[in-house]
Protein backbone atom coordinates (compact mmCIF):
# COMPACT_ATOMS: atom_id res chain seq x y z
CA UNK A 1 0.00 0.00 0.00
CA UNK A 2 1.93 2.63 -1.06
CA UNK A 3 1.01 6.30 0.41
CA UNK A 4 1.54 10.16 0.12
CA UNK A 5 2.74 11.22 3.26
CA UNK A 6 2.85 15.20 4.43
CA UNK A 7 5.44 15.63 7.27
CA UNK A 8 4.51 18.68 9.57
CA UNK A 9 7.44 19.21 12.04
CA UNK A 10 10.74 17.60 10.69
CA UNK A 11 12.78 16.78 14.04
CA UNK A 12 14.32 13.52 15.44
CA UNK A 13 10.90 12.07 14.80
CA UNK A 14 10.02 13.74 11.72
CA UNK A 15 13.49 12.54 10.49
CA UNK A 16 12.84 9.00 11.77
CA UNK A 17 9.20 9.02 10.40
CA UNK A 18 10.66 9.82 7.36
CA UNK A 19 13.23 7.20 7.17
CA UNK A 20 10.38 4.55 8.29
CA UNK A 21 7.73 5.61 5.64
CA UNK A 22 10.68 5.57 3.03
CA UNK A 23 11.06 2.17 4.12
CA UNK A 24 7.71 0.74 3.89
CA UNK A 25 7.72 2.05 0.16
CA UNK A 26 5.69 5.38 1.17
CA UNK A 27 6.21 8.92 -1.00
CA UNK A 28 6.93 11.70 1.33
CA UNK A 29 5.40 14.22 -0.73
CA UNK A 30 6.37 17.98 1.64
CA UNK A 31 7.94 18.44 4.74
CA UNK A 32 6.68 21.54 6.28
CA UNK A 33 8.47 23.34 9.28
CA UNK A 34 8.53 26.85 11.14
CA UNK A 35 10.12 28.66 8.31
CA UNK A 36 8.10 27.01 5.22
CA UNK A 37 4.49 27.02 6.74
CA UNK A 38 2.89 28.59 3.24
CA UNK A 39 3.70 25.14 2.06
CA UNK A 40 0.35 23.85 3.78
CA UNK A 41 -0.98 25.85 0.42
CA UNK A 42 1.15 23.99 -2.04
CA UNK A 43 -0.33 21.47 -4.50
CA UNK A 44 2.58 18.87 -2.85
CA UNK A 45 0.88 19.10 0.41
CA UNK A 46 -2.69 18.82 -0.70
CA UNK A 47 -2.02 15.82 -3.09
CA UNK A 48 -1.30 14.13 0.52
CA UNK A 49 -3.23 10.69 1.86
CA UNK A 50 -1.79 11.33 5.31
CA UNK A 51 -0.36 14.36 6.88
CA UNK A 52 1.89 13.20 10.13
CA UNK A 53 2.25 15.66 12.81
CA UNK A 54 4.64 16.32 15.45
CA UNK A 55 5.49 19.74 16.77
CA UNK A 56 4.59 21.70 19.80
CA UNK A 57 1.14 21.80 21.84
CA UNK A 58 0.65 25.35 20.72
CA UNK A 59 1.34 24.73 17.48
CA UNK A 60 -0.60 21.18 17.31
CA UNK A 61 -4.28 22.16 16.69
CA UNK A 62 -3.78 25.15 14.08
CA UNK A 63 -1.53 22.40 11.74
CA UNK A 64 -4.83 20.08 12.15
CA UNK A 65 -6.94 23.12 11.07
CA UNK A 66 -4.58 23.85 8.21
CA UNK A 67 -4.89 20.12 6.60
CA UNK A 68 -8.24 20.08 7.29
CA UNK A 69 -8.62 23.06 5.06
CA UNK A 70 -6.97 21.58 2.40
CA UNK A 71 -9.04 17.67 2.73
CA UNK A 72 -5.65 16.02 3.93
CA UNK A 73 -6.01 13.43 6.90
CA UNK A 74 -4.41 13.78 10.05
CA UNK A 75 -2.36 11.64 12.72
CA UNK A 76 -1.03 13.16 15.52
CA UNK A 77 1.25 12.48 18.19
CA UNK A 78 1.31 15.94 19.68
CA UNK A 79 0.17 16.39 23.57
CA UNK A 80 -1.33 19.29 25.40
CA UNK A 81 -3.67 20.80 22.79
CA UNK A 82 -6.71 18.71 23.77
CA UNK A 83 -7.86 20.80 26.96
CA UNK A 84 -8.08 23.79 24.96
CA UNK A 85 -9.40 22.22 21.52
CA UNK A 86 -10.68 19.02 22.55
CA UNK A 87 -13.86 19.80 21.74
CA UNK A 88 -13.72 21.80 18.27
CA UNK A 89 -11.73 18.58 16.92
CA UNK A 90 -14.64 16.22 18.26
CA UNK A 91 -17.08 19.14 16.17
CA UNK A 92 -14.74 18.76 13.51
CA UNK A 93 -13.79 15.20 13.24
CA UNK A 94 -17.90 14.23 13.61
CA UNK A 95 -20.24 16.97 12.03
CA UNK A 96 -17.76 18.42 9.51
CA UNK A 97 -16.40 15.08 8.36
CA UNK A 98 -12.09 15.27 8.70
CA UNK A 99 -10.28 12.51 10.06
CA UNK A 100 -7.80 13.00 13.40
CA UNK A 101 -5.72 9.99 14.47
CA UNK A 102 -4.14 11.20 18.17
CA UNK A 103 -2.47 8.68 20.50
CA UNK A 104 -0.44 10.56 23.20
CA UNK A 105 2.33 7.63 22.21
CA UNK A 106 2.28 5.16 19.08
CA UNK A 107 4.56 2.45 20.52
CA UNK A 108 3.09 -0.60 19.86
CA UNK A 109 4.70 -1.70 23.24
CA UNK A 110 2.71 0.97 25.02
CA UNK A 111 -0.27 -0.35 23.51
CA UNK A 112 0.20 -3.34 25.44
CA UNK A 113 1.13 -1.80 28.22
CA UNK A 114 -1.76 0.22 28.07
CA UNK A 115 -4.44 -2.66 27.44
CA UNK A 116 -2.78 -4.51 30.77
CA UNK A 117 -2.84 -1.32 32.69
CA UNK A 118 -6.60 -1.53 32.23
CA UNK A 119 -6.98 -4.86 32.90
CA UNK A 120 -5.18 -4.96 36.29
CA UNK A 121 -6.98 -1.37 37.02
CA UNK A 122 -9.97 -3.20 36.99
CA UNK A 123 -9.11 -6.02 39.09
CA UNK A 124 -7.64 -4.19 41.85
CA UNK A 125 -10.89 -2.13 41.83
CA UNK A 126 -11.48 -5.11 44.22
CA UNK A 127 -8.55 -4.59 46.57
CA UNK A 128 -8.93 -1.87 48.93
CA UNK A 129 -5.67 -2.43 50.55
CA UNK A 130 -3.61 -1.44 47.38
CA UNK A 131 -2.72 2.05 46.60
CA UNK A 132 -1.80 3.15 43.47
CA UNK A 133 0.87 5.71 41.79
CA UNK A 134 2.72 6.78 38.69
CA UNK A 135 6.50 7.82 37.71
CA UNK A 136 7.33 8.81 34.68
CA UNK A 137 10.82 9.82 33.38
CA UNK A 138 11.96 11.92 30.60
CA UNK A 139 14.78 12.80 28.48
CA UNK A 140 15.76 17.13 29.74
CA UNK A 141 14.20 18.19 26.48
CA UNK A 142 10.44 17.05 27.15
CA UNK A 143 9.07 20.79 28.31
CA UNK A 144 5.91 19.44 29.72
CA UNK A 145 4.88 17.07 32.71
CA UNK A 146 3.30 14.73 33.27
CA UNK A 147 4.02 12.90 29.94
CA UNK A 148 0.79 12.76 27.60
CA UNK A 149 1.12 9.12 27.59
CA UNK A 150 1.57 9.76 32.02
CA UNK A 151 -2.10 11.49 31.48
CA UNK A 152 -3.63 8.55 29.13
CA UNK A 153 -2.86 5.88 31.32
CA UNK A 154 -3.81 7.57 34.80
CA UNK A 155 -7.49 8.52 32.98
CA UNK A 156 -7.18 4.47 32.51
CA UNK A 157 -7.12 3.70 35.71
CA UNK A 158 -9.41 6.11 37.45
CA UNK A 159 -11.72 5.55 35.17
CA UNK A 160 -11.58 2.07 36.56
CA UNK A 161 -10.98 2.65 40.21
CA UNK A 162 -13.69 3.86 42.13
CA UNK A 163 -11.43 5.16 44.96
CA UNK A 164 -9.55 7.31 43.08
CA UNK A 165 -11.07 10.45 41.96
CA UNK A 166 -8.85 12.06 39.05
CA UNK A 167 -5.28 12.17 38.45
CA UNK A 168 -2.70 14.79 40.59
CA UNK A 169 1.00 16.03 40.18
CA UNK A 170 3.37 15.24 42.34
CA UNK A 171 6.92 16.27 42.54
CA UNK A 172 9.13 17.14 39.61
CA UNK A 173 12.78 16.43 39.86
CA UNK A 174 14.55 18.84 37.33
CA UNK A 175 17.40 18.15 35.45
CA UNK A 176 19.79 19.72 37.50
CA UNK A 177 18.31 17.88 40.65
CA UNK A 178 16.04 20.15 42.29
CA UNK A 179 13.03 18.94 43.01
CA UNK A 180 8.95 20.66 42.88
CA UNK A 181 5.96 19.36 44.76
CA UNK A 182 4.70 17.00 47.07
CA UNK A 183 4.40 13.44 47.51
CA UNK A 184 1.73 14.29 49.85
CA UNK A 185 -1.54 14.69 47.73
CA UNK A 186 -5.33 14.18 48.43
CA UNK A 187 -6.34 10.46 49.21
CA UNK A 188 -8.70 9.90 46.18
CA UNK A 189 -6.28 11.28 43.55
CA UNK A 190 -3.86 9.09 41.55
CA UNK A 191 -0.43 11.28 42.13
CA UNK A 192 2.14 10.96 38.87
CA UNK A 193 5.28 11.93 39.60
CA UNK A 194 7.41 13.29 36.89
CA UNK A 195 11.19 13.16 36.35
CA UNK A 196 13.44 14.71 34.03
CA UNK A 197 17.10 13.42 33.12
CA UNK A 198 19.77 12.36 30.33
CA UNK A 199 18.51 11.16 26.83
CA UNK A 200 15.80 8.68 28.62
CA UNK A 201 13.44 7.88 25.56
CA UNK A 202 10.09 7.29 28.08
CA UNK A 203 9.71 5.31 31.02
CA UNK A 204 6.50 4.70 32.65
CA UNK A 205 5.90 3.28 36.33
CA UNK A 206 2.87 1.65 37.61
CA UNK A 207 2.53 0.69 41.13
CA UNK A 208 0.31 -0.63 43.91
CA UNK A 209 1.23 -0.51 46.94
CA UNK A 210 0.40 -2.37 50.28
CA UNK A 211 1.22 -3.18 53.74
CA UNK A 212 2.39 -6.46 52.37
CA UNK A 213 3.73 -6.55 49.10
CA UNK A 214 4.02 -4.26 45.79
CA UNK A 215 3.02 -5.15 42.42
CA UNK A 216 5.28 -2.30 39.64
CA UNK A 217 4.52 -2.68 36.14
CA UNK A 218 7.01 -0.68 33.55
CA UNK A 219 7.27 0.01 30.25
CA UNK A 220 10.62 1.16 29.43
CA UNK A 221 11.29 2.81 25.86
CA UNK A 222 14.94 1.73 24.49
CA UNK A 223 14.40 4.27 21.62
CA UNK A 224 12.09 6.77 19.88
CA UNK A 225 12.12 3.95 16.75
CA UNK A 226 9.02 2.31 18.27
CA UNK A 227 7.24 5.26 18.03
CA UNK A 228 7.94 6.53 14.89
CA UNK A 229 6.86 2.75 13.17
CA UNK A 230 3.80 3.11 15.51
CA UNK A 231 2.85 6.38 13.58
CA UNK A 232 3.55 5.13 10.34
CA UNK A 233 1.31 2.20 10.92
CA UNK A 234 -1.56 4.88 12.02
CA UNK A 235 -0.90 6.38 9.04
CA UNK A 236 -1.38 3.77 6.53
CA UNK A 237 -4.70 2.50 9.30
CA UNK A 238 -5.94 6.21 8.73
CA UNK A 239 -6.16 5.97 4.99
CA UNK A 240 -8.61 3.78 4.32
CA UNK A 241 -10.51 5.06 7.74
CA UNK A 242 -12.43 8.13 8.80
CA UNK A 243 -13.18 10.32 11.85
CA UNK A 244 -11.11 10.92 15.16
CA UNK A 245 -8.94 7.55 15.62
CA UNK A 246 -6.51 6.16 18.48
CA UNK A 247 -4.73 3.50 19.39
CA UNK A 248 -7.69 0.99 20.14
CA UNK A 249 -9.40 1.27 16.85
CA UNK A 250 -6.29 -0.02 15.42
CA UNK A 251 -5.77 -2.78 17.73
CA UNK A 252 -8.36 -5.39 18.99
CA UNK A 253 -7.38 -5.63 22.92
Amino acid sequence: MDMKIALIGYGKMGKMIEQIALSRGHEIVSIIEVDNVHDFDSPEFASADVAIEFTAPQAAYGNFLKAFDKGVKVVSGSTGWMKDHGDDVRRMCGEEGHTLFWASNFSIGVAIFSAVNRYLAKMMNGFGQYDVEMEEVHHIHKLDHPSGTAITLAEEITARLDRKDGWTVGTVTNPDGTVEGTKDTPADKLRIDSIRRGEVPGIHSISYDSEADRITITHDAHSRKGFALGAVLAAEYTKDHSGLLTISDMFDF
